[in-house]
């Protein structure tokens, strides 16, 4: 009995062995890489599909394919619009790469798009047009939204090389220490240009979306980056990097590419601007009809698209594939070339979800030059719908990331990583580190350092700056110099501390500084999420009235002034602030403030009419309280400011302060409230503006008009957003008050429509600022002798004023992007013309990086 079921164990065994090695030899793997044969582009959706059947696939973004087939066959077919088809032979039952260079029909679309110029373009009774509606009426069934619940697994690769460097940078005298980083170029990423990649990130993480009440959750699970922490803010960096490559939905009607607005193809409003045209129909592996429909910008120099989309014909109209880039003649600065490439997979329902989704583009200044590259890729993979988890689930932080943990080793991304490493990929981790320890790499960023962000290094525990206060001038103290610097991270993550010493050489007074911080959290009060408590003592001068964004006052620049602007103060100053930040971006913060303020220069306090009592200095004490809320706020953490990258979300800053006397000599009791707004409005084809509201109302009474608002003013030649350009120091006082500034940025929508000012690429803006205010009886130095009175001129006349029924109003045209950077404005002053030593007109000018 035994030896039977030995021969039956064995008969199967065997007939289990023939069946594998039968289907072994009919399951064929053919993949491989697709490239236009003169410029040696890959080539994305080229169809590729065994003859006779409707097994087929299609290339992704980087021009590769790979068709798995369980059929005995001996020939594969590639066919692309445009291009001359081929059939290969392959071999069956083997793995095998077969590489494909495809002949564009040059002739054939040169004849097609010239007749596409003669015919009149219509929408009415167009097919294509008609398709593209249908494409937007079904378009939010195609969403993730229409789901009460989705899940699935995202990988993000964002990758930064430079670009088409020349043999002079990369064999040069000064770079041949860095030969190792220059062999790592790579040539099949990018079309006729070799690449060294520089930067690399990868982010893996797992998505929970819920409709009702709608919550996204993004629990990262792995994240790596090369990192330049000594030199720069990584983690300000990436998110910079980022919001220059964001998320795009192609469903929306808006497309944020490079910080500015697309009009998506299939929006609303795109059969308005965009001409549609159907090119191809194909049938897909899954047999799903698809309609090629190419689109093109009515106007070539608006902020639009052009490409082609692959649409569905199974009711749902849903874009199967997409592939997009812009137009040449685009106001858009510093992208010589972008791609936009969607691949879309199908879900158990029959719809279609975005798998892949790849950015690439060629930054540069000048054609044909070296420039960087960028590459963005957002993979999508294991799809679920409709399978909730427990409500709690979703509940917190929209993004859940524990830094320590997200740390993973080698082994977890080639296991998890949705595509692998190319080889100069695979070597940026590595060769950036050996470079970041290399003497004379170390120097030469330091140096950059020092040049691009003030400070510089001086030993490992402390570094000197910022470089751009070393040296000012002004009327009070004359020429001043000023040297000071800080400990940095390595000396303690707990404790820091800061401190700088001035000298004016024409008042002869010594100017200093001295502060020290702790950081609960135990990491660097510049790194965000901050949990710290500040003090710090000051003997400084300041400008009543001026306030700075992103830069110190005795900033070098800054100390050319229009006008008069000797009316200064010397304060003395004690601070000590606790500050705790929330990974949802809100935050808060309390202090206490002692200030010891003298006027300086021409400013002077006295009380009364003639003769009047001197006031030598005004003494004040408070409490504060600070809540502000940015949601989803982005910033680059400098080193000495964070520099916020706009979105669309608004910022609330609510604010009270409490003087208390008694304290300290203090001889008032005060309370302020204020309410600070600002939002970045998108307005599509328009550009964009920035607006802030703002108010605020002091409770009490006889308060000396120092305590209260002095009015942000600006007598530098620099255009600020948030001061009135044309108003002057110290001009106006109020106890309560609400501004409204607008700044409106046109994008070149309206230059671009101009041949000359097309060719410069300038753009046009539009600011307008008003503020209404006031100054109640009670804290009014006219009705109150025993006030201090507004300061005045020599001549009797007043250079204070507290604002009446009018408004001041203030309005600005200008142009923005000369040389891509410079932005001009003419300045006009509309109320309180009357007033002595103000300037009606005005030329201000302000520098910004921007695309």
């Amino acid at each position: 009995m035994n030896g039977c079921k030995n021969i039956v164990s064995g008969i199967l065994l065997l007939l289990v062995s023939g069946f594998s090695s039968v289907f072994a030899q009919t399951t064929t793997t053919v993949k491989g890489l697709i490239t236009d044969s003169r410029t040696g582009a890959p080539l994305p959706f080229v169809n590729v599909f065994i003859p006779g059947t409707s097994i087929g696939t299609g290339t992704d973004a980087d021009g590769k394919y790979q068709l798995d087939v369980s059929i005995t066959r001996d020939s594969i077919r590639f066919a692309y619009m445009g291009y001359k088809s081929i059939t290969q032979k392959i071999r069956p039952g083997v793995v095998q790469t077969i590489n494909v260079k495809l002949e564009s029909t040059a002739k054939t679309l040169n004849e097609f798009v010239v007749k596409k110029k003669k015919e009149r373009y219509r929408n009415k009774d167009n097919p294509a047009v008609e398709l593209i509606r249908l494409v937007v009426e079904n378009r939010e069934k195609n969403r993730m939204t229409h789901y009460d619940y989705a899940q699935y697994n995202q990988y993000e690769k964002l990758e930064f090389a430079l670009s088409n460097l020349s043999e002079k940078i990369s064999n040069g005298r000064l770079t041949r220490k860095y030969k190792f980083i220059f062999e790592n170029q790579d040539t099949t990423k990018f079309a006729g240009k070799s690449i060294l990649p520089i930067y690399l990130e990868e982010k893996l993480a797992d998505v929970y979306y819920r409709r009702d009440p709608e919550k996204k959750k993004t629990i990262v699970t792995g994240d790596k980056k090369v990192s330049f922490e000594d030199f720069i803010d990584n983690r300000g960096l990436s998110q910079y990097l980022n919001h220059i490559y964001q998320d795009v939905d192609i469903y929306d009607n808006q497309l944020m590419l490079f910080t500015n607005q697309f009009l998506s193809p299939i929006a609303n409003t795109a059969p308005t601007f965009y001409k549609f045209y159907i090119a191809d129909t194909i049938v897909a592996p899954d047999s799903t009809k698809l309609v090629k429909l190419e689109f093109y910008p009515r106007n070539k120099t608006d902020l639009l698209l052009e490409g082609e989309l692959f649409i569905t014909l199974d009711g749902n109209y849903a874009v199967q594939k997409a592939d997009m880039t812009a137009n040449k003649e685009i106001n858009l600065n510093w992208v010589r070339d972008f791609h936009l490439y969607f691949d879309f997979e199908k879900t158990a329902d029959g719809r279609y979800f975005t798998n892949k989704q790849t950015l690439m583009a060629d930054f540069g200044i000048f054609k044909g030059s070296s420039g960087i590259y960028g590459e963005r890729t957002v993979s999508k993979r294991n799809m679920v719908i409709n399978q909730p988890k427990p409500s709690e689930f979703y509940n917190g932080s929209s993004v859940v990331e524990d830094e320590k943990a997200v740390q993973k080793g080698d082994d977890f991304w080639v296991q998890n990583r949705h595509d692998s490493l190319s080889v100069a990929e695979s070597k940026v981790y590595s060769n950036i580190d050996s470079l970041q320890h290399m003497k004379s790499f170390r120097r030469t960023a330091d140096l950059l350092t020092l040049l691009l962000a003030g400070y510089k290094q001086a030993g490992p525990y402390f570094e000197i700056g910022p470089v751009n206060t070393f040296y000012s001038f002004n009327p009070v103290e004359g020429f001043r110099p000023r040297f000071g610097g800080r400990t940095t991270p390595r000396l303690s993550k707990s404790l820091y501390f800061e401190s700088y010493g001035a000298y004016g050489l024409k008042d002869y007074k010594w100017k200093y500084y001295f502060g020290g911080a702790y950081a609960f959290n135990h990491k660097s009060i510049y790194d965000w999420p901050v949990v710290a408590l500040k003090a710090n003592y000051q003997h400084e001068t300041k400008i009543p009235g001026q306030e700075l964004q992103f830069v110190q006052e005795d900033n070098f620049l800054l100390s050319f002034k229009r006008g008069n602007n000797d009316k200064w103060l010397y304060n003395k100053i004690f601070n000590l602030t606790f500050i705790q930040e929330f990974t949802n971006h809100l935050s808060y913060q309390v202090g206490f403030k002692h200030w010891i303020q003298t006027p300086a220069g021409s400013l002077a306090y006295y009380k009364g009419s003639e003769p009047n009592t001197p006031v030598t200095n005004l003494t004040t004490a408070e409490f504060s309280g600070e809540l502000r809320w940015a949601p989803n706020e982005k910033f680059y953490q400098g080193k000495s400011f964070r520099i916020p990258l706009p979105n669309k979300y608004p910022i609330f800053t609510l604010r009270g302060i409490a003087g208390v006397k008694g304290i300290g000599n203090s001889a008032y009791n005060y309370q302020n409230v204020s309410l600070n707004i600002y939002k970045m409005c998108y307005l599509g084809q328009l550009g964009f503006s920035e607006v802030v509201l703002e108010g605020s109302n002091i409770f009490g009474s006889h308060l000396p008009y120092p305590l209260l608002s002095i009015h942000r003013a600006n007598q530098t030649y620099a255009y600020q957003l948030e001061s009135y350009n044309l108003m002057n120091f110290l001009e106006f006082v109020s106890d309560h008050y609400i501004g409204l500034n607008i700044d409106h940025n046109f994008n070149g929508f309206i230059f671009n429509k101009i041949p000359l000012f097309r060719k410069l690429k300038w753009r046009e803006v539009l600011a307008g600022k008003i503020l209404y205010g006031g100054l109640r009886t009670e804290n009014s130095p006219s009705a109150n002798p025993d006030l201090i009175q507004f300061s005045k001129y020599t001549d009797g006349s007043s250079f204070t004023y507290t604002l009446g029924r009018e408004p001041y109003i203030e309005g600005s045209v200008g142009i923005s992007n000369i040389f891509k950077l410079i932005r001009v404005d003419l300045v006009k002053r509309f109320t309180y013309l009357n007033n002595p030593g103000v300037a009606n007109w005005g030329i201000r000018t302000r520098v910004r990086f921007d695309f």
